[in-house]
């Protein structure tokens, strides 16, 4: 079966989310983009546990759909969105912030079980060595190594993945937090870990540059702290619709079972580039490293970015991919396209009605984006249509995001859009 996954989200019990963020607002915003299987995020948490289990039922071996899914309205008014089947897989996301070798580790790590007993399992083990119920991502003082440690032990069917490997702050690879390799944060254990998280400011190209990441599949997910943002980045897959083997297509990382990602284009990320946010100065490598690490306005250390990173750790001059091995494809946000095309904010209301739209006639963001030849959206609008086109051929204008601060995609040109579209539709019909 060929479905598409997003396995890193967040609850409402986690910090900076949406009191949308529960399960009903997860499932029907999973039909609006196109997404069949959604991770649950926060099982650690005692609340949303209590939740997943009193809202979910068993559906095919290791997944769950919700049980009064008829009840769950459309997020969009008037819109009724792809009646494809929505599961949800449990996950969650562990903070480890804890010393090692001299200096303080901050790494972020997905833990994926195939029921609740094995969620319950880890979930009192850990609550020994921290409080697990102050935020749906705990932040425990527990090596990665020991993390991974109890999964195996408590959930030996489940799997671990080390999250956006290179956000500098949280994570396996990140410039302030981080390691140079992963059999320095895994120690013994490393052998079981074999897949990790590109996070939004890196892609595919970026980490094949590094021969000690050849043998680990690349996933890619949201993160996302509100059901809109689901898919900013997610999965394809080509195998059973169940958590065996979805977790073996990860594992064996071939584009038969595991065609590849979907991707931002890394420049969007909000650490991409090196900079410091707060005097607007954004760097690329070479400069940061003439400039000593230092922001030349204030003095003060700049955020060194992944890209920045990537190239420290890279042991080859370009991305070298195994045959057969997944590939990936770089998308601009439904949203962000629309208001570039009206030039208006991907938030505003003139943007949510032509989204609607757009969802009514194509059936889902991803079918749009990803699927509906070139040709068909045009003869609907041949504004839209050109830039899907030029997305799906990596034709756009990138500025880079640095220090927290997301990057811009464009698809047009400054003054290439002569007239946006105002009232009405963007549609030519």
């Amino acid at each position: 079966m060929d479905y598409i996954a997003d396995l890193h989200t967040h609850s409402l019990f986690s910090r900076a989310t949406s009191r949308e963020s529960t399960l009903s607002g997860l499932s029907a915003w999973a039909r609006i983009k196109g997404i069949q299987v959604v991770g649950s995020g926060d099982f650690t948490h005692p609340g949303w546990l209590h939740l997943l289990k009193e809202e979910l039922e068993p559906a095919e071996p290791g997944l769950f759909r919700l049980r009064n899914k008829a009840d769950i309205p459309s997020p969009l008014p008037g819109v009724t969105p792809s009646t494809a089947p929505v599961r949800f897989l449990l996950s969650a996301e562990v903070s480890s912030i804890y010393k090692r070798h001299g200096a303080t580790r901050k790494v972020h790590n997905l833990l994926y079980v195939p029921d609740f007993a094995a969620a319950e399992r880890i979930n009192a083990k850990i609550a020994t060595t921290g409080n697990i119920e102050s935020d749906g991502r705990p932040i425990l003082g527990l090596d990665s190594r020991n993390l991974l440690e109890i999964l195996l032990e408590q959930a030996p069917e489940g799997f671990l993945v080390p999250a956006h490997i290179w956000t500098p702050w949280f994570s396996l690879f990140g410039s302030r937090s981080g390691f140079d390799s992963i059999e320095e944060c895994f120690g013994d254990l490393t052998q079981h870990v074999f897949a990790l998280e590109t996070g939004l400011s890196s892609d595919p190209e970026m980490n094949r540059m590094i021969s000690a990441l050849d043998r680990l599949t690349l996933i890619s997910n949201s993160d996302c702290h509100s059901p809109a943002k689901l898919g900013r980045e997610a999965n394809l897959f080509k195998t059973g619709f169940d958590f065996f083997s979805l977790r073996n297509a990860i594992r064996n990382n071939r584009r038969d079972t595991f065609p590849g990602t979907i991707e931002f284009f890394p420049e969007e990320g909000k650490y991409h580039a090196d900079g410091h946010r707060a005097c607007r100065v954004c760097h690329d490598p070479g400069e940061t490293k003439q400039l000593g690490l230092i922001c030349p306005v204030c003095g003060k250390p700049l955020t060194v970015g992944v890209r920045h990173r990537v190239l420290e750790l890279a042991d080859r001059e370009a991305p070298v991919y195994p045959e057969g091995s997944p590939g990936f494809f770089n998308l601009i946000p439904l949203p962000e396209v629309l208001g570039e095309i009206l030039g208006v904010g991907p938030n505003s209301k003139k943007v949510t009605r032509q989204y609607g739209q757009t969802i009514s006639r194509f059936g889902s963001e991803f079918n749009l984006l990803f699927h509906t030849p070139v040709e068909e959206i045009s003869r609907q609008s041949s504004i839209l249509g050109e830039a899907v086109g030029r997305i799906r051929c990596g034709q756009v204008l990138r500025k880079p995001g640095y220090d927290g601060e997301y990057g811009v995609i464009r698809v047009f040109a400054e003054g290439e859009i002569k007239k946006p579209v105002d009232k009405g539709s963007l549609f030519d019909d």
